[in-house]
């Protein structure tokens, strides 16, 4: 009975599982906008290793983050029990992260943090958790100390010196050194074992020369630790003489026993090794012996895994990276030497970690959707699961009616919101474990569409053609496209619709133009998006440039005739062998050929012809061949070149049919170029006589064709043959042909109807090319009637090309069809089209405008809409009107352009992004609806203000040298600041090649526009990054580079002496070919050329371009004298002489230093005083205008009148040899810029107000000096009295100044031959009446106030200050 029931409840899970549907997966795109809104449980994104070994002397990092919205909080459990961090002062949790810093700065041990650790992570929705994290602090414990006695071993025999280092977290690494430094030379016969032992095979007396010691060097903490060197003494038979030793004979003469091998490591017959999956094994045999034995590797019963196995020391080690099951076995090493072998077996057994197999992932489901979670693993031995749901077992967790647990799958089913959890899958075994998280999210979301809106793609006719609608919402929306809001959706036919939202149309033509709308819809909403498709015609060279072989000094014409959409703006250039053309004198382009005059050698290769646009190109090439002179001898034929055919002779025709001929030719001579192709043209006298169009082509070996042909045509026909070289002429034209008469069967194209009023309808089409009558009287048959209607279709006949239906209603749909018709019949009818009526005004304004989510740039405009009936048309859009009324910005000039932008959208609330707004200006706004031909009235009107944004870039920035230690910087305001400027911020760097150095940065105020930067090395080029600062940030940088110094580019040394290499002369120049003229001799002895290091100034040149469309110039040279630089020699060094080669003429390095309306133009180059005629070519970007410059004087030039804030292309070649030319340079005027004049930056201003603070430091200094010796000037009673070292106080209480200090005399002053100073050298009042008074070498006063004479005594010190002029000045004080 109970194995009845077994069977049964196996029986119903069977049929659960069968009948189960498990819905698609959610995919949630990586859009922000879908992120923010989206709630998720969180998911572990970073975490610490499992074993985690740290570095005692640093802080301790365990790592853990994790993502979830809302953002997830983090908790820690340490060896199993939770971890409260708040209680541990040395523990901090980083900000909106788990990561934990444990730092010792204020004391403790690191080995009291070691455990396990474990970071959970949690939100609303669930909580997820890392691996346990094994934290333990690296370990280097000292070598325990010991007395090692010397070792003693007879020669011959083995010996093995142990290490045994110290147990080190991790384990240290060891090697062995003599105790001075010097590694021990390991071979077949010494190694070190995998435990660190050095093993002797056999022991040879000249060992004992080292001491050896142990090494281990500890990775976490850098350090080494040597244990005490062991001494060897080796044993010998006879004495040891260093001398008789060599390889071949080793033991000097000595005879010493030989030995069977046997085994230092392993020891015995076998041994066993366990080792994990996707580890290296590591086997090891080393083996005793004298000589010493080989060792040999195999395998038991099958190959080494050859791809995987790598022998090491000397083949004593064998290893197998990535191990797997089918490593197991037993692996056997043989050690042999002539006197015998030994064998020892290894038995390996292959154990695994758990590893995944199926691996749990996210799980994403709306409301009442099924999924499941499956979680599988191997191992060996087989892992145990375990499933846990946010941490907690999931047999101790809540129950869901939603979940069953079926083994290894958890299986959902009709999941509801609030379901949403984290899932734990834990697979073990006694080697290991894997832990996964995995979350089961609920959610519900209206359709969103992700995409552009309103985005217009335009594609090629006939291509495959793709319309991308990304999309999301929960449950998965259905998508469904539309073209023109009309019609059902979208599927079928030439349309594909992906899962994914694409639409594909599998060739576009032009009636596929128009707006195609996709809709994703579900049971909480929908959402839609409009893509515009235009389809453009293919950019094609209809006639393409031909092979030619030409003259040298002739003209050579390439043809390259293009078609192409008018709405699209084409580009057409010319390239030579993939490098682009320079055109001048010789090289020509205009819109349909490219034209070579005065052929040489160089113009030689392949031209292409490439028409390109925006969405496509083409293009065809030709080869150019040139030829030396013709031979004057006829009968020399080899010497003549490949021409164009003659044309073909005596054309037939025969086998006439109702639209068919046969013609036939007789081929005309080839001229040594095989006829590739005919070309059969026609000419008919009924439309267009005397016009011959191509009518076929034909493979080049057929002289005989069937022409196609149309009724009702006077044929007469005419053949071209083709070769290699180009065209034949035409031949003499064939007999007239006539085709007899038809009924059309052609449908007329472009048939549509429309409304030119608003009450009746145009019917208009295609009239039949003249080749489509097929016969006399061609009329069109025109039908039209109400759409939806069952009524009679009214009908017109007419031979014109349109048809207007009268007194119709407003915007009303009809059906429309057309038949051709001739004397002989009709045509076929057309499908049905249909058109409308005229439109009207529409009577309904879009209400309730208003923008919310204003930013500098951009903002959301919302609006409710009108009735549909009420646009009284086809809907077009709703068109806003917007413009910018102000700029908070004081005194900002800018322009009030009223700018408007259309929006589709049918839905009822309908809502759009306004963007390319200037940031901190004043907007105002309405809206109107529209058809085809009418806008109705407006909406409400709407004011709004854009935040403040970054600002532009300065209007210029220019760098300039002041000297060789400065460089100048001078900058304009930004034309838009879109804020309050707040300053600039200059970064510069210095550059060397690719290299950067650290960078500087400075910043100014807002009225600083310029700074001088002092250089360290005038050598040194900076690179300058300049941006200007509003309170949101810095704006858009603009870069210059440091200019050149004169003499930078001066490419001599020291002694100015020019020697190339073989490998820069080959990066310098190229191979010469024939000169195009003749050049002077070189004949000189292999020595080097030095050049003289003195330069002269080159000449300045002032070219003033004018500004009409003539090339008209106006030179003004000032020439100075200029010795002519001698010709340069290069030597070219070969291995076995010294060849001589005149260098290529070349123009290199033109520079450009422009401003608003000139530019400084200089360029370098080899050619000599005789050729240095050369041409400036500029090319105004704007309107393609060419201005050549004809410059007979040395650069630098300077050109005038250019166009201030415009673009030029210049480039600069020889006037004799005009192939000869520098590479074109761009460059861009400064814009002619005119600012509010700051008066604290003008310099007139900075002058005075500095003089002004002179003069108040002036007279802050007199009233200083004033005051602390002017408030009394005492005069002593008695003038013989001695002078004294200390200073007496007058009967009134004022001191006398009169010290010691006062009467020394000033450095350079006079002095008495007693060393002391005259009275009179310090009166004031001689100097007033002219007496002797003596003045210090700087010619200021010596002792002043001080002892006065009796004039000053009786006139007291008015009189005094008056006559002195220091008192002079004091009084001005």
């Amino acid at each position: 009975m109970l194995r009845q029931g077994g069977h049964l409840a196996l029986a119903l899970m069977s049929l659960q599982l069968l009948l189960w549907h498990e819905s698609v997966t959610i995919e949630v795109p990586q859009d922000p906008k879908i992120l923010a809104d989206l709630r998720q449980p969180p998911t572990i994104t970073k975490q610490s290793v499992k074993d985690y070994i740290v570095d005692p002397r640093d802080n301790i990092i365990i790592e853990c983050e994790a993502k979830g919205n809302p953002v997830p909080t983090f908790s820690w459990r340490r060896n199993g029990k939770f971890f409260n961090i708040g209680k541990d002062l040395r523990v901090t949790m980083q900000k909106r992260s788990g990561t934990l810093e444990i730092g010792f700065r204020n004391g403790g041990r690191p080995e009291d943090y070691e455990g396990e650790y474990q970071c959970f992570a949690g939100n609303d929705h669930g909580m997820a958790m890392s691996n346990k994290i094994l934290l333990r602090v690296s370990k280097a414990p000292l070598w325990p100390k010991e007395v090692l006695e010397p070792v003693v071993v007879t020669e011959g025999s083995s010996l093995v010196l142990p290490c045994n280092p110290p147990p080190g977290l991790p384990p240290p690494f060891t090697f062995w050194m003599s105790s001075l430094m010097i590694p021990i030379r390991q071979d077949k016969r010494v190694s070190m074992g995998l435990n660190g032992d050095l093993y002797f095979s056999n022991v040879m007396a000249q060992d004992a020369q080292n001491d050896y010691s142990c090494n281990a060097r500890f990775l976490f903490t850098h350090t080494i630790q040597q244990k005490n060197p062991f001494t060897l003494k080796v044993l010998t038979n006879d004495p040891y003489n260093d001398t008789s030793y060599n390889d071949s004979d080793p033991y000097g003469g000595r005879k010493v026993a030989e030995s069977t091998p046997t085994f230092l490591s392993p020891l015995g017959s076998e041994s066993s090794k366990m080792v994990l999956r996707d580890e290296q094994l590591l086997l090891e045999c080393i083996a005793a012996g004298l000589p010493t034995p080989a060792i040999k590797w195999f395998k038991k019963g099958g190959d080494l895994p050859g791809h995987k196995v790598k022998f090491e020391n000397y083949n004593k080690t064998m290893k197998i990276i990535n191990v797997s099951e089918e490593d197991a076995g037993e692996y056997v090493c043989m050690a042999n030497n002539h006197l015998g072998s030994i064998r020892h077996s290894i038995f390996v057994q292959v154990r695994a970690a758990p590893y995944w197999l199926d691996k749990p992932t996210n799980l994403v489901l709306a409301p009442e959707e099924n999924g499941r979670l499956v979680c599988r693993a191997n191992g060996n031995p087989k892992p145990t699961i375990q499933w846990l749901v946010n941490s907690i077992p999931i047999d101790s967790s809540l129950p869901d009616p939603s979940r069953q647990l079926m083994g290894d799958t958890i299986i959902f089913r009709s999941v509801q919101m609030g379901s949403s959890a984290v899932y734990q899958c834990n697979a073990s075994n006694q080697h290991g474990y894997l832990l996964a998280n995995a979350f089961v999210s609920v959610i519900d979301m209206r359709p969103r569409m992700l995409g552009p809106k309103n985005q217009l793609i335009k594609v090629i006719e006939n291509n495959r053609t793709f319309l991308d609608c990304p999309f999301f919402g929960s449950p998965i929306p259905e998508l469904r496209w539309f073209k023109n809001g009309q019609g059902s959706g979208l599927d079928g036919g030439q349309y594909r619709v992906y899962v994914n939202g694409t639409l594909e149309i599998k060739r576009a033509k032009a009636v596929d133009e128009g707006t195609y709308t996709c809709v994703a819809s579900s049971i909480l909403g929908m959402a839609e998006n409009q893509v515009r498709l235009e389809v453009k015609e293919p950019s094609r060279i209809v006639f393409a440039p031909e092979h030619q072989s030409a003259v040298r000094g002739s003209t050579a014409r390439f043809n390259c005739k293009v078609k192409f959409d008018p709405s699209l703006p084409v580009t057409v250039t010319w390239i030579k062998d993939d490098k682009p053309i320079y055109l001048g004198r010789r090289l020509r382009k205009d819109d349909e050929s490219l034209t070579i005059t005065n052929i040489n050698e160089a113009d030689e290769g392949t031209y292409t012809c490439t028409v390109k646009t925006e969405i496509d190109q083409d293009s065809a090439s030709a080869r150019l061949t040139v030829l030396e002179e013709a031979s004057l001898n006829p009968s020399v034929s080899s010497a003549l070149p490949p021409d164009r055919p003659d044309p073909p002779m005596d054309l037939e025709l025969s086998d006439p049919a109702a639209r068919s001929v046969r013609l036939t030719w007789i081929p005309g001579n080839d001229h040594r170029s095989p006829v590739t192709e005919f070309l059969v043209q026609f000419e008919e006298d009924r439309w267009e006589p005397g016009r011959w169009q191509d009518l076929a082509t034909y493979p080049g070996d057929l002289n005989s064709v069937i022409l196609q042909l149309a009724p009702f045509v006077n044929y007469q026909f005419r053949v071209i043959a083709i070769n290699a070289v180009g065209q034949s002429a035409a031949s003499v034209p064939s007999p007239k042909y006539q085709t007899s008469s038809a009924a059309p069967d052609v449908i007329p194209r472009g048939l549509r109807g429309w409304g030119s009023e608003k009450d009746n309808m145009e019917i208009t089409w295609e009239p039949l090319l003249d080749l489509e009558k097929n016969g006399p009287n061609l009329h069109y048959s025109v039908w039209w009637r109400r759409k939806d209607s069952d009524g009679e279709w009214n009908n017109v006949t007419t031979t014109g090309t349109k048809h207007v239906v009268h007194n119709t209603e407003t915007y009303v749909p009809y059906e429309i069809k057309i038949q051709a018709r001739n004397e002989l019949g009709a045509g076929p009818e057309s499908n049905l089209v249909i058109g409308y009526s005229g439109e009207d005004k529409p009577t309904s304004a879009p209400t309730d405008l208003h923008i919310l989510k204003v930013d500098s740039t951009k903002g959301n405009i919302h609006w409710k809409p009108v009735n549909q009936d009420s646009v009284r048309g086809e809907f077009k859009e709703y068109r806003l009107y917007y413009w910018r009324k102000a700029s908070h910005v004081p005194g900002l000039v800018f322009s009030k352009e009223n700018k408007t932008k259309g929006f589709y959208t049918t839905m009822a609330q309908p809502s759009a992004i306004l963007s390319d707004l200037v940031p901190f200006s004043r907007y105002k706004m309405y809206m109107v609806v529209a058809n085809n031909h009418y806008e109705g009235p407006p909406s409400n009107s709407v004011e709004f203000s854009t935040k403040e944004g970054v600002p532009d870039a300065p209007s210029f920035f220019r760098i300039k040298r002041r000297g060789f230690d400065s460089i100048h910087l001078e900058w304009g305001k930004p034309l838009e600041p879109n804020g309050l400027l707040i300053g600039y911020q200059l970064k510069y760097q210095a550059a060397n090649g690719s290299r950067e150095g650290r960078p500087h940065l400075e910043t100014f105020l807002p009225n600083v526009t310029e700074f001088t930067l002092r250089l360290p090395d005038r050598s040194t080029r900076y690179n300058f990054y300049l941006s200007a600062l509003t309170a949101v940030g810095a704006g858009e940088v603009i870069l210059e580079e440091s200019p050149f110094f004169a003499n930078e580019e001066n490419f001599t040394d020291a002694t100015g002496l020019v020697e190339l290499t073989d490998a820069s002369l080959a990066s310098a120049f190229t191979v010469t070919p024939p000169p195009l003229a003749p050049l002077p001799s070189t004949t000189a002895a292999p020595t080097t050329i030095s050049t003289s290091s003195s330069t002269t100034p080159p000449p300045t040149t002032t070219v003033t371009m004018s500004t009409t469309a003539e090339t008209t110039t106006a030179i003004d040279t000032t020439e100075a004298a200029t010795p002519t630089p001698p010709s340069v020699l290069v030597i070219n060094k070969n291995i076995d002489e010294d060849v001589f080669v005149v260098a290529e003429r070349e123009i290199w390095n033109l520079t450009v230093d422009h401003n608003s309306n000139y530019a400084n133009i200089s360029w370098r180059h080899n050619f000599p005083p005789s050729s240095s005629d050369f041409v400036l070519e500029l090319t105004l970007d704007s309107n393609k205008t060419m201005k050549t410059v004809p410059v007979t004087h040395q650069p630098p030039i300077t050109v005038k009148d250019l166009i201030a804030g415009a673009k030029y292309h210049l480039r600069v070649y020889s006037h004799e040899l005009s192939s000869i030319t520098s590479k074109s340079v761009t460059f861009e005027t400064k814009a002619a810029y005119i600012d509010q004049v700051d008066i604290a930056t003008q310099g007139w201003f900075i002058g005075l107000m500095c003089a002004i603070a002179l003069i108040i430091l002036i007279l802050l200094i007199v009233c200083f000096i004033k005051r602390s010796r002017g408030g009394k000037y005492p005069v002593r009673d008695k003038k013989d009295l001695p002078l004294d070292s200390v200073d007496h106080k007058d009967p009134d209480g004022s001191f006398d100044y009169h010290s010691d200090e006062d009467n020394k005399p000033l450095q350079g002053s006079q002095t008495s031959l007693e060393g002391n100073v005259k009275e009179s050298d310090d009166s004031l009042v001689d100097y007033g009446e002219g007496g002797d008074g003596q003045f210090n070498e700087d010619g200021s006063f010596i002792g002043q106030y001080t002892v006065k004479k009796d004039k000053d005594e009786t006139e007291g010190n008015e009189s005094s200050e008056a006559t002195s002029p220091v008192n002079a000045i004091y009084s001005l004080a």
